[in-house]
């Protein structure tokens, strides 16, 4: 039996890897999420919750009781997305910074595997925006954390996840989540700037394989990038919708472009994505009966 913590497992890709997790009759999965942006609906019967804040959680002796004789934690679990970080600089820090550095603490204590959700924003430059810096301060202290004590940590960076859970609304929402959402309400899609700024869109399948994939190794800070190596415009994605757009300023913090080099992610994982965007939106269309 392996014993598996999940981190923010309530929210959109945490949940999809919960699911993956626990259909294997060998793992044995716990989830902390303390519902911010995650959901009750997203839980899983075959897993056990404890709906609290991760500080909470690895600050009192008595939760940790809950987590004894855990092998990996998949550490996801973050105050996510650039522009609610400008809001809240300081809270974001501490959960994304702090937050890893409790959960690195505790690996150290226990011999256990952490598996740390990165962010591709990495390459836009981690001083552009409160959310990068602190995804980076994570990274770097899981690397801290293998060099000086042993820890086997790894790092997937994230670029662009979308697939089922993703949010279609709020401050969290991903930008094909809001073209979801407004396909509904029979709405222009929303298109910030000029919408040429492109972005490497990831289905949040082939990013729970991989992190499958990075937790049956033994690292020592190692980097992965999650991406597809392949790129598309706002505009593009837009027109895979339908053609009724409306452009609204552009946002401060974002990068222009996300591209993924994923070599090495396929070389040390033997990992590649399989869901390709174009493909998908169309069936998402056809399932929702917005082409008949």
């Amino acid at each position: 039996m392996v014993n598996i913590l999940v981190t923010g497992g309530c929210g959109f890709i945490g949940s999809n890897l919960v699911d993956i997790l626990v259909a294997n009759p060998d793992n044995n999965v716990i989830v902390i999420d303390n519902l911010e942006t995650g959901k009750k609906e997203n839980c899983n019967n075959k897993a056990r919750y404890i709906f609290q804040d991760i500080r909470h959680v690895f600050e009192n002796p008595e939760s940790l009781e809950i987590l004894k004789n855990v092998d990996i934690v998949f550490h996801l679990a973050a105050l996510a997305r650039i522009q609610p970080s400008f809001e809240r600089p300081n809270e974001t820090l501490d959960v994304n910074a702090r937050g890893t550095s409790l959960v690195c603490e505790y690996a150290r204590k226990n011999n256990i595997k952490v598996i740390y959700a990165g962010s591709s924003s990495f390459y836009g430059g981690v001083y552009l925006n409160p959310y990068a810096f602190s995804k980076w301060q994570g990274e770097e202290i899981c690397k801290l954390y293998s060099e000086v004590y042993g820890v086997s940590t790894t790092i997937a960076r994230f670029f662009n996840v979308y697939g089922p859970r993703h949010l279609r609304s709020g401050p969290y929402a991903t930008v094909i989540g809001i073209f979801e959402e407004q396909m509904f309400l029979d709405k222009p899609l929303t298109i910030t700037g000029t919408g040429e700024q492109r972005r490497d869109f990831t289905n949040v399948e082939d990013i729970c394989n991989a992190l499958i994939a990075m937790s049956e190794g033994v690292w020592k800070g190692e980097v992965f990038n999650l991406g597809t190596s392949t790129n598309h415009s706002i505009n593009e994605l837009a027109t895979m919708f339908k053609e009724d757009v409306k452009y609204i300023p552009q946002r401060p913090g974002e990068a222009w472009t996300t591209l993924a080099d994923i070599s090495k992610t396929r070389e040390l994982l033997n990992w590649k994505p399989k869901v390709e965007l174009k493909t998908w939106v169309s069936k998402w269309l056809q399932d929702n009966k917005f082409n008949a």
